[in-house]
């Protein structure tokens, strides 16, 4: 993806040479046209296209913004109500994440989204031990996060 990024900019800097024109305008332009050249021949990468993963990164942010604003109200709605009855509990994610960046990124935004926390990493990386401030059924918050925040998480890595 590095590699996909700087060649896009030397492209976009070999246009502006071409076109004797060093402005930002001519800068867009050799941008733009070297995104189109580098789709055309993106067989010739061994990775996928990084615009393709820039959006991913962006659909992940979006979704992060929508969780964080749902678990707001949700522990919201918890604290507001008059008779404290929330079941709090620690149960186990297990994950097909395999690189530590991507568990990190995982653990984190569970961690950050308020009523979660991750406690603990199993050893081989394979479970998370998540505290819950309310868990009405623990698949149902597994299966939450896996087709949530892993698959966003794994759509950006691979």
């Amino acid at each position: 993806m590095a590699f996909q990024i700087l060649l896009n900019f030397f492209l976009a800097f070999v246009w502006m040479f071409l076109s004797v024109s060093f402005t930002a305008q001519s800068f867009l332009i050799g941008f733009i046209l070297g995104l189109i050249v580098m789709f055309a021949f993106r067989r010739f990468f061994t990775s996928r296209f990084y615009l393709l993963r820039v959006g991913a990164v962006i659909n992940l942010l979006f979704l992060f913004i929508k969780e964080l604003i749902l678990a707001n109200i949700s522990v919201l709605k918890v604290v507001l109500k008059p008779k404290l009855d929330f079941k709090p509990g620690i149960f186990a994610l297990p994950t097909e994440l395999k690189t530590d960046w991507e568990i990190t990124l995982l653990a984190n935004l569970i961690t950050l989204t308020p009523g979660t926390l991750v406690v603990d990493v199993s050893f081989d990386n394979k479970i998370l031990y998540i505290h819950a401030i309310d868990i009405a059924d623990v698949n149902e918050s597994i299966d939450e996060i896996k087709n949530s925040f892993e698959k966003a998480i794994m759509e950006v890595s691979r």
